[in-house]
């Protein structure tokens, strides 16, 4: 009994230095965590919320639910907590180059951005003074004074709404987003921002706020880097997969190295379909694509013979000859498959290793196209594999916001006409496997394409999101997609 006791009283002593640590269901993330935690809690807490953020990208905000959302419980103090400490191990990881930067700044802002438009109208108000963005709110006598400035300068608002909600007095540099898409009235310096729009400034604030941080933690990085227990952890998250390998396959055997050339064109990535078509023109591949490609072809089902052969017939019908083949090239295959070396079964290369590491140089052609190519050359790519030119201004519009494995799932809508692909592509031998579903009778094309070529970037357009017309098909995909998540913001 005495031991349960002194239980209870730690638990409850816990439970009070979580409320002042978190009082706020959400946060800004301003002070970092400054408890102890175990390597494998910090390895834990890492993927874990680098999964919700792959599907935040992946799928949209509007996919995640409740499930991962618990953070926002006022009384889970212990979600709290991790989504605290995730947050900045994950800020250690991705503070290492401009891309990584990038990429997570626009995850957790769409992630923040969901979080907040599900607090309450008090919640947020709360929060609101919880980080010093206590914004003015106009008297009434003020509002009716300006009531018909308000409900023609704030879209969709009419004289009775306008009456109905509370605005707020914002100073303009707070207001930029709004002001420049006309979407607020402007009058003295300030401007007049309805509740309802008031995630825009807050969101503007986080931004800032977090591109700030990520600056100042890369210049921290020499002396984690040091720490000879973080950095391997550190790099491996920052090109983490966190997806199937791919390394053992149904179908091993069952494709014919004669399927290959259709298969390349009707079934591959746009990354293998330039290296397949690379090896047919010139007879060779640099180490770079071999690998890449090499291990591609293992995921899709060639046996090591296979293999051997494949690669032999089309490098002896270039400048090697079947003694340089079988004396230069032959052991790095044996290898791929485990038979040489450590013996090591290696696994098809992700869409995150590819497009992070290894990036092609002159003569090369791995890589992601989508990331590597030149934008002019990748236009002149997509319209000679006959993509319409709404496609191909879709997937450049993509390319140009640095959302590669978007633009990757925007081909693949275009080349196999349907219009949403109902899962979130992360690898190459995905979209293969995806593609022959599809190809055999597991999904319905579209019945036409729709050429307006009209496109709104997810984090620009909050309701290209919450279209009502998504297929159910994505959103069971979706609830796949966060199987295991319900546990993160949770478990203790």
């Amino acid at each position: 009994m005495e031991f349960s006791s002194r239980a209870r009283q730690r638990h409850a002593r816990l439970a009070g230095d979580r409320r002042e640590q978190y009082p706020h269901s959400l946060q800004f993330y301003l002070e970092p965590p400054t408890e102890s935690i175990s390597l494998v809690e910090f390895e834990s807490f890492a993927i874990d919320r680098l999964r919700l953020l792959k599907v935040v990208e992946n799928l949209g905000v509007s996919y995640v639910r409740a499930c991962v959302l618990q953070a926002l419980a006022e009384d889970d103090y212990e979600a709290r907590r991790k989504d605290h400490i995730s947050h900045f191990i994950l800020r250690l990881a991705y503070c290492q180059s401009e891309d990584l930067r990038r990429w997570f700044l626009q995850q957790e802002m769409d992630l923040f951005r969901y979080r907040f438009n599900e607090l309450t109208e008090n919640l947020m108000q709360k929060f609101l003074e919880h980080v010093n963005l206590s914004f003015e709110a106009i008297g009434e006598d003020l509002k009716n004074q300006l009531a018909n400035e308000l409900s023609t300068s704030t879209p969709g608002f009419t004289l009775a709404k306008v009456k109905e909600q509370m605005f707020y007095k914002v100073g303009l540099a707070d207001a930029v987003d709004l002001f420049r898409a006309r979407r607020v009235f402007i009058k003295d310096g300030f401007a007049y921002v309805p509740f309802k729009e008031i995630d825009v400034i807050v969101l503007n604030n986080y931004r800032t706020k977090l591109s700030k941080a990520l600056a100042l933690t890369a210049r921290s990085l020499p002396s984690i880097q040091s720490d000879e227990r973080l950095q391997p952890l550190l790099n491996h998250l920052s090109h983490s997969y966190v997806g199937p390998d791919y390394s053992v396959q149904k179908n091993t055997g069952k494709i014919s190295l004669e399927q290959i050339d259709a298969l390349s064109v009707k079934s591959f990535p746009l990354c293998m379909r330039q290296l397949h078509r690379a090896l047919r023109e010139s007879h060779h591949l640099r180490h770079g694509g071999r690998m890449q490609y090499g291990l591609f072809l293992k995921g899709i089902g060639l046996t090591l013979e296979q293999a051997l052969e494949f690669w032999k017939k089309e490098f002896i019908r270039g400048k090697v000859d079947a003694d340089k083949f079988d004396k230069g090239y032959a052991y790095s295959i044996r290898h791929n498959y485990g038979k040489e070396g450590k013996r090591t079964d290696y696994t098809p290369y992700s869409c995150m290793k590819i497009i992070m590491s290894n990036p092609p140089g002159q003569g090369d052609y791995h890589g992601c196209p989508f990331r590597h190519s030149d934008p002019e050359l990748l236009k002149q790519k997509l319209q000679s594999y006959k993509i319409p030119p709404s496609g191909v201004a879709q997937v450049l519009e993509l390319v140009k916001g640095m959302h590669y494995q978007l633009a990757c799932q925007k081909y693949f809508e275009l080349t196999h006409d349907v219009d949403d692909i109902g899962f979130s592509l992360n690898h190459p031998n995905q979209y293969f496997t995806e593609s022959q579903k599809l190809l055999n009778g597991g999904r319905e094309p579209k019945k036409e394409f729709n050429n307006s070529g009209n496109f709104q970037q997810k984090n620009n357009s909050q309701e290209s999101i919450n279209s009502s017309s998504t297929p159910t098909s994505s959103k069971e995909k979706a609830d796949t997609e966060l199987e295991g998540l319900e546990a993160y913001f949770t478990e203790d």
